[in-house]
């Protein structure tokens, strides 16, 4: 609700300051420019300053550009890939192929390996990401003695909300009349940035995660599993099944709580959902072993095991070892209310072997997103309460706008800045103005097609 209330404080006061300062603002297709000089003299002060500096910084920015253009071209292919050939994944991922970035997308979109996105990181993203961004291709074209006539923002007043980018106006004669290779180097400077600061970021990351998440437990997935064959059931709740099919089973199974499920030599549990899902299956079934943990309703997260603190599963692990089937542990519990809570529990023999204590518990090996340090299954007390949480998202979501932002910067299109870096590319090479302008429209057709092409399979795989 904060969030929402800063959105709608922010575009009353875009709507104020746009309407006030109306004269000065300019219309250039879809964006509104306002056009400012701040950050001018900065930008020429260390243009001039640190020439050597900046030379050298030309050759990585221009091979970094290339390979960043290579990759983004590489990636268009995996989305036709993905988009026309997985449809499984496609509905899995949801989101469209081109979707702008908008607060709330990972919460509309209910897209559980993205973390929440809000009003407030939106607004610091563009910042971070602009800012650097613009300011380098500021002093490398001060650098070259390109002049920078102005700086400023830009607005796109007809989405909703408003969309905010920085902009510096460079000399375009003097650029034009620049060797090749300057230019190149003043295009791809804007990626450049977006690099250094992605990787400046990932330090800040690791430096704050470090510093603000502890290991204090650790959260098990699930309960032990196995397959048994249908043949094989017995009885359900004390009930014969013999010579009965298995939509008769299922019937025979209560609702609302687990059902003991009886074979020749062993006991297991099911929920009458579980099996109501397997309908179709005429072997084998998964069913829950009849372990202390599935008994109990065990909660999730465990802290303690007899006020030996766990870290990780190694922990968990080496505490049961000390343990034989009979013997009763104290473990110490946390509750959906983050209360903490002693529970005493009986461990039991494990299936396979009966020499093993054990409670019952399984792991998946996942993380909680795409870019993540936290170790699967483990709990971590969090220094900062749920501003730790917000922290974390916001640097990871900077570290991942800030690499996408400068791969797709460097596609061949016209309206990014590869546009005009592979146009000279092509005119280095060919020494021909004609071969590369044709070149160059030909790249951004066959991309801009490519993109409405996939967004047509998006939509396929998603409505049909």
């Amino acid at each position: 609700m904060y969030d929402l209330g800063l959105l709608v404080l922010f575009l009353i006061f875009i709507t104020i300051f746009l309407y006030k300062r109306k004269k000065n603002v300019k219309k250039d297709g879809l964006l509104l420019l306002y056009p400012t000089k701040w950050g001018l003299k900065m930008i020429e002060r260390v243009g001039k300053k640190y020439k050597k500096t900046l030379n050298f910084l030309s050759y990585v920015s221009v091979g970094l550009g290339y390979l960043l253009m290579a990759y983004a071209i590489y990636t268009i292919g995996q989305l036709v890939w993905v988009y026309g050939f997985k449809p499984a994944v496609v509905q899995a991922i949801k989101i469209p192929p081109l979707m702008p970035l908008l607060p709330y997308v990972p919460q509309a979109f209910d897209i559980n390996f993205l973390p929440p996105f809000y009003f407030i990181s939106w607004i610091i993203i563009i910042a971070v990401i602009a800012i650097p961004h613009e300011f380098f291709h500021g002093i490398f074209a001060a650098r070259r003695n390109v002049g920078v006539k102005k700086t400023g923002f830009g607005f796109f007043p007809n989405f909703f909300p408003v969309f905010l980018a920085a902009f510096v106006e460079l000399d375009e004669k003097k650029m034009s009349r620049k060797k090749i290779f300057h230019q190149l180097s003043i295009l791809s400077a804007g990626t450049f940035a977006n690099i250094i600061t992605a990787i400046l970021f990932i330090f800040i990351f690791i430096g704050f995660f470090t510093l603000t998440f502890v290991p204090a437990g650790i959260t098990f997935d699930t309960y032990a599993t196995t397959a048994i064959a249908i043949p094989g059931i017995i009885s359900i709740n004390n009930i014969s099944t013999l010579n009965l099919n298995y939509s008769k089973i299922v019937e025979l199974t209560k609702e609302d709580s687990l059902n003991i499920i009886k074979t020749n030599d062993s006991e297991y549990l099911a929920s009458r959902d579980i099996l109501e899902k397997q309908m179709e299956n005429n072997g084998n079934i998964a069913v829950y072993h009849s372990a202390p943990a599935i008994k109990i309703d065990l909660e999730k997260t465990i802290l303690k095991i007899n006020e030996n603190d766990l870290t990780s599963i190694e922990d968990l692990t080496l505490e049961l070892s000390k343990y034989s089937p009979g013997d009763k542990i104290t473990l110490n519990l946390l509750a959906e209310d983050n209360r903490d809570y002693n529970l005493d529990i009986i461990l039991e023999a494990h299936p396979e072997n009966a020499s093993i204590a054990w409670l019952g518990i399984g792991f998946y090996q996942s993380t909680d997103s795409l870019i993540s340090l936290k170790e699967s299954n483990i709990y971590y007390h969090k220094k900062l309460g749920d501003l730790t949480d917000f922290i974390y998202n916001l640097l990871w979501w900077i570290i991942l706008v800030c690499i996408s932002v400068a791969i797709l910067n460097m596609l061949p299109v016209g309206i990014f800045d590869g546009g005009r870096f592979f146009y000279l590319s092509i005119l280095a090479i060919t020494k021909n103005k004609n071969i590369a302008m044709k070149s160059y429209k030909f790249m951004t057709q066959l991309i801009l097609f490519i993109a409405l092409l996939t967004m047509v399979l998006w939509a396929f795989h998603i409505f049909f």
